[in-house]
């Protein structure tokens, strides 16, 4: 490894036995932990164009693995443009570890080049800031940082490492009785206490309208098997929040699509039905709160492993049990009796609706010639082992909702935070198909997002990733335009006068992109478009879509009248 500051050697050994595989950065003026990455035989290093790009891949690699991803970069504005990203990184819950440098001592306050605050800057997205002065705390903390991205509630740790400490000499061998001896970080499980479980126990037993809620937590821990022993034993439907969905496959009958925004009429009457919530890994963020007005008076019960979870979104709980989503649960189920005869009724009233739902938009009963619509009916049939992953527009909001977009058993999600950067989806994509696992990777956004992330697109290219893009093309930004014209407020600036010419930009990578003249062709475009991203290619499938074509959540809680299509509630 010439030339590599021998600090960044040791860096990347000790990132490397803590558990980390991949580092995504920019390449540094002189080289840096990127290079000592890419110089280890056990990691990987993935340049990128942008920062922000980087740090979206890292979240996207981080949610699909579950394990804790390293972003490099550099002190000032490298920093600054991940900013966006970290913030999404920090709503979503992924474990990553930024690893950046900070300038000389000398210029600290003085007119510095590139001198830039960043904990304070960081403030906005984490709480573990660690400063390395010296070369001698290096090992201790980045360890430090790995273990914090993946415990309690996981997110993002900063390592800053002074230029002072790069440039120190350090032992060129670990003791063998130091951190790194220990392997890679654990992330740590407990459960809450017997009496603790048993009264929580006695206040589910105690409901006659159950609702099993997971979020993207629940998803973390792996607990879709346990929910799912655990509805069945209460006799409760399941519902998920945006990141809670493929935790459980939804083609099982008790699961009910998602919550607030992106409850799928009439499902909305299950959620505001229930009596009693479990709701497992999830601060019930605004995007679930809405149109859930009877949610402050329920009943809730909440697993979650970060404490500042309880009562964070909603009401305080009437029990809150502190632990991993997936063991708690499986503690927990035993505990309950079987479900009792007044509780079926309220199956029925859930049967009903959820049969209403599929009959009403899937695609065995949607008829209305949704382009969008259409396009997610296709992928579901097409890719039903695909990670989807999808972005903040109004269209691809669509996706969102059960069972015009399912996610089998085989099928998982990526979705951005409560913070829905625009652009998360085409940013994140590399980062999820360099975890594919033989999986198609299809991203889901709108003609606003796939322009925001398209320096993200020559990394995919660079790795042979294939990736399908579904871009929902309604010439601009849909959510600024829906509400300005319910405003009745000027629209243009919402049109874009001339487009990115993204196309050219797919097809000059190597991929292919075309855009289907009418609904029926869609389907063979999409047929088309995975066998070309199963080559390595970026395929792109480029689908029309009209401003009035508004799903239904959005229409419930933003428009006047409320009433979707189709809506049976």
């Amino acid at each position: 490894m010439s030339g590599i500051p021998s600090a960044w050697q040791q860096a990347a050994d000790c990132l490397a036995e803590a558990g980390c595989e991949t580092v995504f950065g920019l390449p540094t003026d002189e080289p840096g932990l990127l290079d000592a990455a890419d110089a280890h035989p056990k990691l990987r290093a993935v340049g990128v164009r942008g920062h922000r790009a980087g740090a979206c891949m890292a979240i996207g690699h981080a949610v699909v693995t579950s394990r804790p991803v390293v972003l490099a970069l550099g002190a000032g504005p490298p920093f600054g443009d991940a900013v966006t990203a970290l913030i999404e990184a920090d709503s979503v819950c992924a474990p990553i570890v930024v690893v950046t440098t900070r300038i000389p001592a000398d210029g600290l306050g003085r007119g510095g080049f590139q001198d830039v605050d960043q904990a304070a800057l960081a403030t906005a997205f984490t709480s573990t800031y660690l400063r390395v002065q010296d070369a001698g705390t290096l090992t201790w903390a980045l360890r430090r940082a790995v273990h914090m991205s993946l415990n309690g509630r996981p997110g993002v740790s900063v390592v800053e490492v002074a230029q002072e400490a790069i440039e120190a000499a350090v032992p060129a061998v670990v003791p063998a009785d130091g951190p790194a001896a220990n392997g890679p970080v654990r992330r740590l499980r407990s459960v809450p206490e017997e009496p603790e479980l048993r009264r929580a126990a006695r206040l589910l037993a105690a409901a006659e309208r159950p609702l099993l809620l997971l979020g993207g937590g629940a998803r973390a821990a792996a607990a879709g098997p346990a929910a799912l022993a655990l509805a069945e034993r209460w006799g409760a439907p399941v519902m998920t929040t945006a990141a809670g969905r493929g935790t459980v496959p939804e083609n099982h009958p008790m699961v009910c699509g998602s919550v607030g925004l992106y409850a799928t009429p009439p499902l909305d009457s299950v959620q505001c039905g229930a009596d009693t919530v479990l709701a497992v890994g999830s601060r019930i963020e605004e995007t679930a709160r809405m149109g859930w007005d009877t949610l402050e008076s329920v009943r809730l019960v909440q697993i979650d492993c970060d404490p500042a979870a309880f009562g964070g979104g909603a009401a305080e709980p009437v029990a809150a049990l502190l632990g991993d989503g997936e063991a708690t649960l499986a503690r927990l189920t035993p505990l309950l009796p079987e479900p009792s005869p007044e509780r079926t009724d309220w199956l029925r009233t859930v049967a009903r609706a959820r049969r209403t739902a599929w009959l009403s938009w899937s695609a065995d009963g949607d008829r209305a010639g949704s382009p969008a619509r259409t396009a997610l009916h296709a992928l579901a049939e097409l890719f039903p082992d695909a990670t989807t992953v999808h972005d903040n527009g109004m269209n691809d909001i669509w996706s969102y909702h059960w069972p015009v977009h399912q996610v089998g058993p085989r099928g998982r999600t990526v979705v951005p935070g409560e913070q829905t950067m625009l652009g998360f989806g085409a940013g994140a994509a590399p980062g999820v198909a360099l975890a594919a696992e033989g999986r198609p990777t299809v991203v889901v956004c709108g003609d606003g997002g796939v322009e925001t992330g398209l320096d993200a697109l020559p990394t995919a290219a660079e790795l042979g990733l294939g990736i399908v893009l579904v871009v929902f093309d309604n010439q601009g930004y849909g959510w600024p335009r829906l509400l300005r014209q319910e405003l009745g407020a000027p629209a243009g600036l919402t049109r874009f006068a001339r487009p990115l010419p993204v196309d050219d930009v797919v097809c000059g990578l190597g991929g292919q992109a075309e855009s289907p003249d009418g609904v029926d062709e869609i389907p063979a475009a999409l047929r088309r478009a995975r066998e070309a991203a199963a080559s390595g290619r970026i395929a792109l499938v480029r689908i029309r879509v009209p401003d009035d074509d508004v799903p239904p959540g959005i229409r419930r809680l933003f428009l006047a009248g409320g009433q979707a299509p189709g809506d049976a509630s």
